[in-house]
């Protein structure tokens, strides 16, 4: 069904002459589907929505961040290098777009500390407004910077980013970064459980369970072979 809607999206923004748009359309879906799990349909999106509208800022960096979350880092960096220079002095890309694509290809090498290092410089305007998307921002730098502290195993800090987007739910919208990040709650919480002792470790488990729940719910219609729903739903029956 997304990719349907999806499709219809690009088509309808293309038949009233708005290539850029129904490109960033077809960028949005590429990370959908690398954040869902499907790395080749997210490579495939990503390269379709660069053809729709090579030139266009807001379809680079779209295209570069799916790209490096579906693991064609060279892609990824070959595009990051080109948008570094193309927007040397824009602030909102040398401040969150090109850390978060740098902060991605950093833990596609399994590097977290250098993610996390990366996103520093995002912090202070990362709650600002994106000017080519309808809403006001999916906080994709928020979402790598918790991904970054899982991966780091720092579940607490994780934690606390996925949450920042929970509570801003008003800048997100319908962004699937809102959706995930109650399952990066629930993954933090059971990292916690897992890395604590004694009372600690079992309050942590039950706030594991109960976002795990929650993301459950939220996608209780959703396509059950989604990979990213699939190993949810065995990490919370290995929790229960």
């Amino acid at each position: 069904m997304a990719r349907e809607l999806t499709k219809r999206a690009v088509d309808s923004a293309i038949r009233a002459d708005s290539k850029e748009n129904g490109a960033i359309f077809q960028a949005n879906a590429a990370l959908e589907q690398a954040a869902y799990g499907n790395p080749a349909e997210a490579r495939q999106s990503a390269a379709e929505a660069l053809k729709l509208a090579p030139a266009s800022q807001g379809v680079e960096v779209e295209a570069a961040l799916a790209f490096a979350m579906a693991g064609d880092t060279a892609r990824a960096e070959s595009l990051a290098q080109d948008l570094g220079k193309r927007f040397s002095l824009d602030t909102q890309m040398q401040s969150l777009w090109l850390p978060a694509i740098q902060a991605q290809l950093a833990l596609d090498k399994k590097n977290p500390a250098s993610a996390l290092n990366t996103l520093q410089s995002a912090s202070a305007i990362e709650l600002g407004q994106i000017g080519f998307v309808n809403n006001l921002s999916c906080l994709y730098h928020v979402y790598v910077r918790g991904e970054a502290n899982l991966a780091a195993g720092r579940g607490s800090a994780a934690a606390a980013e996925f949450q920042k987007i929970l509570d801003h739910s008003g800048i997100v919208w319908n962004c699937w970064t809102g959706a995930l990040a109650h399952l990066g709650v629930a993954r933090a919480n059971a990292l916690q459980a897992r890395t604590s002792q004694g009372a600690d470790s079992d309050a942590a488990r039950v706030r594991a369970l109960a976002a795990y729940n929650d993301f459950l719910t939220l996608w209780k219609e959703a396509d059950p072979d989604i990979p990213i729903l699939k190993q949810a739903k065995v990490e919370y029956a290995n929790l229960k």
